[in-house]
């Protein structure tokens, strides 16, 4: 713990330390304070490291829960006696078991702190991942894999708005990207575990390892992340209701344009998550193993994004980030229409695929910052909205693939391309990129 710690309830709390350096600059020239721009900037260099890898892996447990057993969908297929179709749905009620709880969870954490609900969050996860390494039908598999979905809602809302608690302008989008790097391996890990995992055990296991994955992050939140939330700061949002939070932000016509873009952007990238298997599996004859890799190759993709757009965004603002990458999805995704639909093979695929996730690496740390960084007094909530529409859009979206068939990567396409409209028109027409405030150092 820095020094400027305080103890609220029993735990600890980061607390900016300007004001005792300023009164240490009373005492003369000589000992002239130099002030705390964030709060987290009060941090020990290693205890940052700490925070960002720990929060980076709380966030990587979305992605692992979704993304591990993407490989194994045949299988369920074939175990349960269902349709493609219903397999999907599994995948539906896990975002939408994550937009629900980020609803929840986000608020709730503006009003009693960042930690406990973290904490509370992970243990459900590790109950409903057990529960669907048991689940001895389809209903009860969807079942524990909504509650996983509302447990895992908690690390990428909260961890996101801790990081908003400690940073703001510039230094928050240097912050996301570092939380983004870590976070991004996990779609680059998930899938190929899962295909290694399924040469050694049967699908349930994989649920076993994930539930054990969220124990370890259950301990390292219990032994080393603090509050990050002020008690001042969480005594004056309990002066405020829920309705009022979500009223101040979606007041803001920038924000609200924001969410629509990020949501599109995911819901195309979740097009691809949720067919893909299938996709390459199926039409293209690719195993576990083939399949893994060419998702971690595009998981890098998303990796280069992320860690580019942090550098760009500092010198020409997100916003312009965003109206480039907006368009390269678009492009990529008709490319995959038009290509996949016409026989040309499985590289007319998977290179403008490979574009088209990449470009939403970009977008990734963009919108993010965008949508956080004027509403550092309702962090929470302004992230829960935002992972809630992402989930829970994607969700609804995700089934379209399977109603339009998997003979071909077209109709996959054809979801990734109106994603991609409709997020360009929201940005254009609904953010309008000139009109928003260029960030603070």
């Amino acid at each position: 713990m820095p020094t400027g710690g305080v103890p609220t309830g029993g735990i600890a709390t980061l607390e900016p330390q300007t004001s005792r350096r300023a009164s240490r600059s009373n005492r003369g020239p000589r000992t002239a304070a130099t002030s705390v721009v964030h709060p987290g900037d009060a941090l020990p260099n290693r205890r940052r490291v700490a925070y960002i890898l720990i929060l980076g892996a709380l966030t990587a447990l979305g992605p692992f829960t979704m993304d591990t057993y993407l490989p194994s969908m045949p299988k369920l297929e074939s175990d349960f006696n269902v349709s493609t179709a219903v397999i999907q749905l599994t995948l539906t009620a896990t975002t939408v078991g994550f937009g629900l709880g980020q609803l929840i969870v986000g608020p709730w954490s503006d009003k009693v702190g960042r930690r406990m609900p973290l904490i509370l969050a992970t243990a459900v996860h590790i109950l409903a991942s057990l529960g669907v390494a048991l689940a001895p039908n389809i209903e009860l598999l969807s079942l524990f894999r909504l509650l996983q979905g509302l447990g895992a809602a908690a690390s990428g809302v909260v961890a996101m708005a801790m990081v908003r608690d400690l940073f703001s302008g510039h230094r928050l989008v240097t912050m996301l990207s570092r939380l983004a790097l870590v976070n991004g391996l996990a779609p680059v890990i998930a899938p190929v575990l899962g295909s290694q995992l399924l040469l050694i055990m049967p699908w349930r296991g994989i649920f076993w390892v994930i539930a054990s994955y969220s124990a370890v992050m259950l301990v390292c939140l219990v032994l080393w992340i603090r509050e990050t939330r002020p008690k001042a700061a969480r005594n004056a949002t309990a002066q405020s209701t829920v309705a009022q939070r979500f009223k101040v932000v979606l007041s803001d016509r920038v924000y609200v344009g924001i969410v629509i873009v990020s949501a599109m952007n995911f819901s195309g990238l979740f097009a691809y998550l949720s067919s893909s298997s299938f996709v390459f599996q199926t039409v293209y004859s690719f195993n576990a193993q083939q399949y893994g890799a060419l998702f971690a190759a595009n998981s890098v993709g998303i990796i280069i994004g992320v860690q580019s757009a942090a550098r760009l965004a500092k010198r020409v603002g997100p916003q312009w980030v965003l109206t480039v990458s907006t368009a390269v999805m678009t492009v990529a995704a008709a490319l995959i229409v038009v290509l996949g639909s016409s026989g040309v093979g499985i590289w007319g695929v998977i290179v403008p695929l490979w574009f088209f996730i990449t470009a939403c690496g970009f977008g990734f740390p963009c919108v993010q910052v965008l949508a956080l960084n004027g509403h550092g007094a309702e962090a929470g909530t302004a992230a829960s909205l935002q992972g809630a529409a992402n989930f829970s859009i994607a969700g609804l979206l995700s089934p379209l693939v399977g109603l339009l068939g998997v003979a071909s990567a077209a109709p996959m396409g054809i979801v990734m391309l109106g994603c991609s409209l409709v997020s360009v028109c929201a940005l254009w027409f609904v953010v309008r990129p000139k009109t928003v405030p260029a960030l603070a150092h």
